[in-house]
């Protein structure tokens, strides 16, 4: 994380912190985790096309679908993603 950069907001009903890379570091973030310590961390994905298809293959098709199954799922891509909306297409 880049300290310079990150920043927190806390009003009576809401918090929001911002993070930032640190300069060396590159790629997209998978995944945060969050809590009131360290024992009781809850893990959320950001919104990826790995993630998305990781969600809806154990979703739609859980361990005992066929492989057969499995080749007719369709293809989800990730096409945008911004504050206030997130585009998918499914083929």
């Amino acid at each position: 994380l880049s300290s310079p950069e990150t920043s927190v907001s806390v009003s009576a009903h809401n918090a929001a912190v911002g993070l930032a890379k640190a300069p060396g570091s590159t790629g997209p973030w998978e995944k945060f985790c969050f809590g009131l310590d360290a024992s009781a961390l809850q893990e959320r994905l950001f919104v990826s096309e790995e993630n998305v298809d990781g969600f809806l293959g154990t979703v739609l098709c859980p361990s005992f679908c066929s492989q057969s199954a499995l080749e007719s799922q369709p293809l989800i891509e990730v096409l945008d993603v911004t504050e206030d909306r997130i585009q998918i297409r499914l083929k």
